[in-house]
């Protein structure tokens, strides 16, 4: 028999000719909130202050209630002393919450992380060669949950950024380009003080990068196949670690796909401020897509007010839908 008894069992619905024991339910207010870094088999590793506590999830948090990222607030045993075990009574309202499903014709919504300020999407310019539908993809997902992307161009020792670095620079995104040997600096002063999501395809070296950015992560890393030209999966879960320069970083694991059937198309242009006051001249219903004879984005660049090229990178957005 279980030694952990959980306050909330009392709160169940009462049985026939049973009264609850009572109305008032526990008052966590002053429990501690610890992060959660890390989920393994209904185990939730959570950062307290400076110690590592092992959780299980309150009766009432419902099972796939919590992520990565999250930030918990805990009952029970805190020391982090080996053998014990708290228990994760709260959720802490999230700040962003970042979505992905297996596929378009998949509705089923996965949450990644919360509360991440910011997402890299780390590609590969070569070896695996760069997949720009996956790279937009990417970029939706994170203009939908409002994070601040980040494109980071690995493997620059193999082929040219340039390409690459001319479609998304009319975005305003930050961009780093980076190789084995390349100085992280440029990359250590964007993830300062923020908490930044890594996404990417397999194989891109996004493994590589953290043990590089967190000295000790010992992230499993692995050579792309030559028969497929696909990155194996290193990562199987997420995994959040705090910086030497302040900043936690979220690895999560190589994805070969990346669904946005969860975002609407719509809601896109409002993570662009300087398009927002164009649109409103824009009739009732328009997707702003380049289809659109009446969009009042193409009046802007007709007239000079908005450049060609911000308005072509926002559009190749648009077929990340199709």
């Amino acid at each position: 028999m279980s030694i952990y008894r959980d306050d909330h069992e009392g709160f169940d619905r009462p049985r026939r000719r049973t009264r609850p024991r009572t109305k008032d339910r526990p008052n966590y207010a002053d429990a501690p909130v610890a992060r959660v870094v890390a989920i393994d088999r209904g185990r939730y590793r959570c950062m307290l202050e400076d110690r590592i506590v092992t959780a299980v999830r309150g009766r009432l948090i419902p099972r796939k209630g919590v992520i990565v990222g999250d930030n918990v607030r805990l009952d029970g045993d805190v020391s982090g002393e080996e053998g014990t075990m708290a228990r994760i009574v709260q959720v802490e309202p999230r700040s962003t919450m970042l979505r992905r499903s297996a596929d378009d014709a998949d509705t089923f919504e996965r949450p990644i992380v919360a509360n991440a300020s910011q997402l890299m999407i780390v590609t590969a310019l070569a070896d695996p060669t760069p997949r720009v539908g996956m790279i937009d993809r990417i970029l939706v997902a994170a203009y939908d949950a409002r994070i601040q992307p980040i494109l980071c161009l690995t493997k620059a020792d193999l082929a040219s950024p340039d390409e690459l670095r001319e479609a998304y620079e009319p975005l305003g995104i930050p961009i780093v380009v980076t190789d084995p040997e390349a100085d992280l600096d440029p990359i250590r002063h964007l993830l300062e003080d923020e908490v930044t999501v890594l996404v990417g395809h397999s194989g891109v070296g996004k493994s590589t990068l953290v043990n590089r950015l967190v000295p000790g992560a010992n992230r499993v890393t692995a050579e792309v196949s030559e028969l497929t030209g696909k990155g194996r999966h290193t990562s199987t879960s997420a995994i959040a670690m705090e910086l030497p320069t302040g900043g936690w970083i979220i690895d999560t694991p190589g994805v070969r796909s990346f669904g946005i059937s969860h975002v609407e198309p719509s809601s896109i242009v409002g993570a662009f401020p300087d398009l927002t006051a164009f649109v409103d001249d824009c009739p009732r219903g328009c997707t702003h897509g380049s289809a659109e004879p009446e969009c009042a984005l193409d009046a802007a660049v007709e007239a000079g007010r908005l450049s060609p090229e911000r308005l072509g990178s926002f559009r190749r957005m648009e077929r990340a839908f199709s």
